[in-house]
């Protein structure tokens, strides 16, 4: 015979049945919200672009010069053997002209067996006035995006950019100095350089 329960009991027992039944519609829910923001984040990070390391090939990125020409960096490194490319904050600052005219003074030195390429954000109209200014006789590439710029590792966050010099050799990274000052990446390079071209 099956036990008689009091009105009271029963409501009790309802309560409770009905309390769990709607802890457990909110419980997946919030489950649910933070899966998909953990998933969110975790594309939106592996999104980022590579930075490129020594043993690396010269990237495939065409940008414009001074003259709003433009110049692919694969092409330039099937003409030349070795590829030296500096990279200064802003035009016509007083560290970036120490940089560019260091370049510019051991030009003769190294123009026979590198090409020179300066690199920054700047616009072309910034670029011109600093190369006739400082009578620059090497190309100065127009990076506005900082497509470039990121690729070899100087994109400073959230902004900005970190003074550096690259090596490539025969289209392939050989040389990478990231956060450097303008006397130092003048005389290493020249050194890396002369290296290079007398092995």
């Amino acid at each position: 015979m099956t036990p008689r329960r009091s009105p009271r009991v029963a409501a009790q027992a309802a309560t409770k049945v009905e309390s769990l039944d709607t802890a457990k519609v909110t419980k997946p829910k919030k489950v649910v919200k933070k899966t998909t923001t953990s998933s969110s984040s975790t594309s939106t990070s592996s999104s980022s672009s590579t930075e490129i390391e020594i043993g690396d090939d010269i990237p495939d990125i065409t940008l414009t010069n001074q003259d709003e020409t433009e110049l692919n960096l694969k092409d330039l490194s099937s003409k030349n053997d070795i590829i030296l490319i500096f990279a200064y904050p802003k035009a016509s600052t007083p560290g970036c002209t120490r940089q560019a005219c260091g370049f510019r003074d051991n030009f003769n030195s190294i123009s026979d067996k590198a090409l020179i390429l300066g690199l920054s954000a700047d616009s072309a109209k910034a670029q011109t006035n600093f190369k006739n200014k400082q009578h620059l006789q090497y190309d100065l590439l127009c990076d506005t995006k900082k497509e470039l710029i990121g690729v070899l590792g100087a994109k400073k966050s959230p902004s900005g950019i970190k003074r550096s010099y690259w090596i490539f050799h025969k289209g392939k990274l050989v040389v990478k100095r990231v956060q450097v000052s303008p006397e130092v990446s003048v005389k290493e390079g020249k050194e890396k350089v002369l290296e290079l071209s007398s092995a």
